[in-house]
């Protein structure tokens, strides 16, 4: 018996977002005129101010840079309406065209503009530390600042122009193609009484059902699916490998780690020590999978099998009481952190349905200043799922307050975007750890748990690793075929799973879906970054109480106007000390034994 699976359904059904605080509609006609008038204004703002940053005085720097925020934030607004759109229904052709145009729109605006950070980076150092200095210029110092740091990686203007305006045909085209192909992938299911066709993200929730035959039959669906798609799905990967590679030897980027860690304000040798104690931490990890083996009840087990509930009625979440947990435990942490989710919840800021189409995965992005963040996820009424809501939810707080600082200062960095959200899934675990009194309901939380920052903590490692493998291979092999591409990716997951988890044939195709390695190079360590950051900092909340939240709320609404280590300094966190990230570290030791000892009490 086969049963078609053309609409997806969930408790969430109906969940979807209303983008009007956008724009109305793809031919909404304020589109076409917010591009055209941020177009004027780049011309008018390069008229006057192209060649003549030296000669300005302090007052009429800050309106010059208030004036580029303005511009930028103008120009921005339709992509992100445009991406929202696509990833949403990624197959709808209006949706893919109305995204082309606004990217080509905005690169046009951007390479107006491209000459005020190359003629900043190029001013004399007495000048430049004048305005950094200006009392002014403090509202922009960090922008300013971090600009600086770029200065031996620009080209020539025309350069620049060049690359912006011939991305969107290269590396951004590329990038579209990988979700527009991922976000039609169907897996025909071979389930013990019926065959699905389910998408993406429905196919990976079934790696989290307790029936084994279930969880096999997804891992065989998907591979299949990824097989069927891998000649292009390889071709993308290595196309953006060497476009990687070319950029650094464009840019003078010494390693293919090194743009990004600029970015996330971050140096190699505090990314090295992170990367580093979480591997020296493999053997906790191979601990609990040795005590969820025997709480099983298996003599081996697979990839496919690292996620099961360790027992076998575990209840269904739905959307309705998602929202109440979520709502309930931000708001005991914080009422101001639980009236700004009651928006996203209340005004339609989230996108949780499922529908054919959809990017899988979950995201929240940041809006223009007259708006507000979205938050897009696929939810199917399992308590990870809940999860995922409240990490997507600390984005969105995040990103909501940081509106504050301004448009140019509001996005942070990888390294510390990733805080707030998974905070806010510490805040709901240890919630429901309190309204949970026997050690059945306890451990079966505290695994969820200790799988959740696993994920967050040593999987993103094992990620990065592999990227640093891809990216050298690439360089110095050539085009990598898909085989090679999956020893390589074998080669970074075993030692995490040691002699602990068999990984199968299957699961060397596993990374072909990822979308970080598309987008975003070198994001995951990032994750890692925030999961041990956080662990310190959720260690600090349990010693301080309600005297640390507003220090919290205000390290938030910072945004990206400080660099992470002075954002997290007023908070007792030294992210340059090597031996900081055993902290958090050691408290996942700590789980993992009190898992053992709930086990036994069972």
């Amino acid at each position: 018996m086969k049963a078609e699976h053309p609409t997806p359904t969930s408790s969430a059904d109906g969940v979807a977002w209303d983008l009007s605080d956008l724009y109305a509609s793809t031919d909404d006609p304020k589109i076409a005129s917010d591009l055209q008038e941020a177009k004027c204004r780049a011309d008018s703002f390069a008229q006057q101010y192209r060649g003549q940053l030296a000669q300005l005085d302090n007052s009429s720097f800050y309106t010059a840079i208030a004036e580029l925020q303005s511009i930028l934030e103008q120009a921005d607004a339709p992509v992100i309406f445009a991406h929202l759109l696509h990833a949403s229904k990624s197959d709808n052709p209006d949706h893919g065209k109305l995204l082309s145009t606004v990217m080509e729109q905005s690169s046009i605006i951007r390479t107006k503009l491209v000459f005020f950070e190359l003629e900043w980076s190029q001013l004399d150092e007495n000048i430049t530390t004048k305005f950094i200095n200006a009392d002014e210029l403090q509202p922009f110092r960090h922008f300013l600042e971090k600009e600086l740091l770029f200065q031996p990686h620009r080209l020539d203007e025309s350069v620049e122009t060049a690359l912006e305006i011939k991305s969107n045909t290269g590396s951004r085209a590329f990038s579209r193609l990988f979700d527009e192909i991922t976000g039609r992938i169907q897996c025909e299911v071979e389930l013990p009484k019926e065959t699905k066709r389910l998408n993406e993200s429905e196919t990976l929730a079934l790696l989290h059902d307790p029936d084994r035959e279930v969880r096999k039959a997804a891992s065989i669906a998907l591979t299949r699916s990824l097989d069927d798609n891998q000649h292009v799905l390889t071709y993308i990967f290595n196309v953006l490998l060497q476009d990687h590679k070319v950029d650094d030897q464009l840019r003078s980027f010494k390693s293919p780690m090194a743009s990004r860690n600029l970015a996330n304000e971050i140096d190699q040798n505090t990314v090295d020590a992170l990367m580093t104690a979480s591997e020296n931490a493999y053997p906790t990890v191979q601990r609990f999978y040795r005590l969820k083996k025997k709480l099983l009840g298996l003599d081996e087990l697979f990839d496919y099998d690292r996620y099961a509930p360790i027992f076998l009625d575990q209840p269904s979440v739905e959307w309705s009481m998602c929202r109440e947990i979520i709502t309930e435990s931000y708001r005991q942490f914080s009422p101001e952190a639980g009236e700004i989710v009651e928006m996203f919840f209340d005004k339609k800021w989230i996108d949780a349905e499922l529908r054919s189409g959809k990017r899988g995965g979950a995201f929240s992005a940041s809006g223009p200043s007259r708006a507000h963040p979205y938050i897009l996820c696929n939810y199917t009424d399992r308590m990870r799922d809940v999860m995922t809501v409240a990490h997507e939810l600390g984005h969105g707080i995040h990103q909501y307050l940081s509106q504050e600082v301004g448009y140019l200062q509001a996005h942070t960095p990888l390294t510390t975007a990733e805080t707030a959200s998974v905070f806010g899934e510490m805040i709901v675990f240890h919630r429901l750890m309190e309204g949970s009194k026997s050690p059945r309901d306890r451990l079966a939380l505290l695994t969820g748990k200790i799988e959740d920052a696993f994920a967050t903590v040593f999987r993103q490692i094992v990620l990065s690793r592999f990227e640093q493998l891809a990216h050298t291979a690439r360089r110095s092999e050539g085009e990598l075929n898909p085989n090679r591409i999956g020893e390589l990716w074998i080669e970074a997951n075993s030692p995490m799973h040691g002699d602990t988890v068999t990984l199968t044939d299957n699961y060397s195709r596993w990374w072909s879906y990822i979308p970080h390695f598309i987008h975003t190079p070198f994001y995951t360590y990032a994750y890692s970054f925030g999961e041990l950051l956080v662990l310190a900092l959720y260690r600090t909340y349990e010693i301080r109480g309600a005297d640390f939240v507003p220090d919290y709320m205000d390290m938030l609404r910072k945004g990206g106007s400080v660099g992470p280590a002075e954002l997290v300094r007023p908070l007792g966190m030294d992210i340059s000390d090597a031996s900081f990230w055993n902290k958090g570290l050691s408290l996942l030791e700590v789980m993992v034994k009190e898992a053992d000892s709930l086990a036994d009490e069972l």
